[in-house]
């Protein structure tokens, strides 16, 4: 997959930027800089094309998922990072999956799979409106930043309330962020920063 990588210092975390809709594996470079400056990050460029745009998994025309795709496509997706972490070096209990939109249901995806490896995300605007009754896996040792917006176009307080439920059912600590918008504001990545300083 195209990507690019920035080896940062030790003891700071990997970040893992994954872009919304139609962005690329530029797109968040800004946002890993403004959380730490001396983190590694390893930002990936989705590789399903809709309508020109870059995704990182199928949806059929009326926007709902193409579930089966999500999971071949997330399955692939965790495969390749840990193959860069090998290629890269970096161990993938550092990681910390960073979402928006597209991106963040993704990070989803993979934060919620049975057998995980990674534990950490910061997910931006997240919409997973899918069965994840299979999964049945504690996510005690989970943690995730999520940020959602009161009056957003795309994904509404119930459905970022789920979001959450599906972390908080199983176990996992979270960290909700209210904001206005399907967005990443200053506001939202402040508070994602002073959340990682507590998992240190």
């Amino acid at each position: 997959m195209e990507h690019i990588y920035k080896k940062g210092q030790a003891g700071h975390p990997v970040f893992v930027l994954l872009h919304g809709t139609g962005g690329d594996e530029h797109s968040l470079l800004q946002v890993a800089n403004f959380m730490d400056a001396d983190a590694t990050y390893l930002a990936i460029r989705g590789d399903v094309k809709e309508n020109g745009m870059n995704r990182y998994f199928k949806r059929y025309a009326d926007g709902s998922y193409d579930e089966e795709d999500l999971y071949m496509r997330g399955d692939s997706l965790m495969k390749f990072i840990e193959e860069m972490s090998q290629t890269y070096g970096f161990g993938l209990e550092d990681v910390v999956l960073v979402g928006f939109s597209n991106g963040a249901n993704i990070a989803v995806n993979l934060l919620l799979q049975d057998d995980s490896k990674i534990n950490k995300g910061i997910l931006m605007s997240p919409l997973y409106s899918i069965d994840t009754s299979h999964l049945t896996q504690s996510k005690e040792k989970v943690n995730v930043f999520i940020s959602m917006g009161r009056h957003d176009p795309i994904c509404s307080v119930e459905e970022s309330e789920h979001v959450v439920s599906l972390f908080e059912d199983r176990g996992a600590n979270v960290e909700e962020f209210w904001g206005n918008s399907h967005e990443v504001t200053v506001e939202i990545l402040e508070a994602a920063r002073e959340w990682l300083e507590t998992l240190k």
